[in-house]
């Protein structure tokens, strides 16, 4: 269970990102994508193509 405070940024991809990539190709899209570091503490938020689903890498 992830509990979100007030303080706690929320990052959310506005593309969708292949479901088939891991943590570490997730961190990657952190990085180079969204700018941010994938270790500072924000929670990033990613969607399927059809966006049913959604991953999170905190």
């Amino acid at each position: 269970m992830i509990t979100i405070t007030p303080h706690m940024h929320i990052l959310l991809a506005t593309y969708p990102v292949d479901f088939r990539k891991g943590i570490d190709s997730l961190a990657s899209v952190c990085r180079k994508v969204l700018c941010s570091d994938p270790f500072s503490g924000y929670l990033f938020v990613f969607t399927n193509k059809k966006k049913t689903s959604i991953k999170i890498l905190f």
